[in-house]
């Protein structure tokens, strides 16, 4: 009977010749905790550590956002406006790659709730009921004139109903988002409640449904669902907080699983799989702050960071080609109650029995 065990995230030996993919994907989860990234704070201003803002969207100032669409460059598009809190979100994938604070309908111009479309896109957009007044980059929710655009941003409700954004912000949302894209508003403007959770993940999915993820239960070391997705870009997310890798296809979990992850780097980093010269290679994604590494590849020197269940490891290399996109972080992915692992079977990859 093969013993199930964890296989260290390296040049695991297979009953095949490892494929590229599966050594590149170790290199990559090693080396991707080699920076730090600054949150930056200033308003209208783009920051290299935008996961990290889930666990500070409270903090946010008026006017500020963060924006790092390399997170999940591919991908269905979903923007979530609390009104509560008085901040959207925006996922691509099922990942969160933006957060910005807003200010939605004052009392007697309540934004309604509910699960809208975007029905119309002018970038050059002026109010036909508002004295002309312009609202740049409008993206329409109702034909009464419901909206989201740029303008003002006071700290509190004073719009007459429009989701009012960043310009900066706006434009950014303008270029990602496409006619039918969903847009869910929730919460109450005139009372700080507490709405859906700041894990990295999704709550909705792109048909505006709250998604189901399934944290691992208690002992449990990974479950694989392909048939959820079968077909999608791939992103994988790699928690060094809840020590969790999740795998979403077309912006559904198909994969969870335990992992070891040794690493304190409080930061985050972005890894791409591409194409050169015939073969598949990782190399990092130039992330606001660190745009001089775009396109450098990773260095075999940092290995064996990261391990995880050998058959999920597996599992998960069948579904990774280029395009896959790779995000370590110390946000949260829901990972629930569970118990620390003793791992029996922990076997570096260069010393695996074929077919072990």
């Amino acid at each position: 009977m093969r013993r199930r065990g964890f296989a260290r995230l390296g040049a695991a030996r297979l009953r095949a010749p490892a494929p590229a993919s599966a050594l590149a994907l170790a290199l990559v989860l090693a080396l991707a905790f080699a920076l730090l990234p600054v949150l930056a704070r200033a308003q209208g201003s783009k920051v290299s550590s935008a996961p990290e803002l889930a666990r500070a969207i409270e903090t946010l100032e008026p006017g500020q956002w963060v924006w790092a669409p390399e997170v999940a460059p591919e991908g269905p598009v979903l923007v979530f406006v609390d009104l509560s809190r008085q901040i959207a979100l925006v996922y691509r994938n099922g990942i969160r790659i933006g957060a910005t604070t807003v200010s939605t309908g004052k009392p007697g111009h309540a934004t309604p709730t509910g699960v809208f479309t975007i029905l119309q896109k002018d970038a050059k957009h002026r109010s036909s009921t508002y004295n002309n007044a312009p609202m740049p980059y409008q993206q329409r929710l109702t034909w009464d004139g419901v909206a989201l655009h740029a303008g003002g941003l006071p700290g509190y409700p004073e719009s007459h109903g429009c989701v009012h954004l960043p310009y900066n912000f706006a434009r950014e949302l303008f270029t990602v988002t496409e006619l039918g894209v969903t847009v869910v508003v929730e919460g109450d403007a005139q009372h700080h409640l507490e709405t859906s959770g700041n894990a990295l993940l999704s709550p909705f999915d792109d048909a505006g449904k709250a998604m189901a993820y399934h944290p691992l239960r208690p002992g449990e070391q990974f479950h694989w669902t392909p048939d959820i997705a079968r077909e999608g870009p791939v992103s994988v997310i790699v928690s060094k907080l809840d020590q969790r890798i999740v795998v979403l296809r077309g912006g559904k979990e198909i994969g969870r699983s335990v992992a070891r992850i040794r690493d304190a780097d409080p930061g985050s980093h972005v890894i791409t799989q591409i194409v050169r010269e015939g073969r598949p290679h990782w190399v990092f994604v130039g992330m606001a702050g660190h745009e001089e590494e775009q396109g450098r590849e990773i260095d075999e020197a940092l290995l064996n960071r990261v391990e995880m269940p050998r058959e999920f490891h597996r599992d998960l290399d069948a579904v990774i080609g280029p395009g896959t996109t790779v995000l370590v972080t110390n946000s949260r992915v829901g990972a629930g109650s569970w118990d620390h692992l003793t791992v029996i079977d922990a076997i570096h990859p260069h010393a695996a029995p074929e077919g072990g």
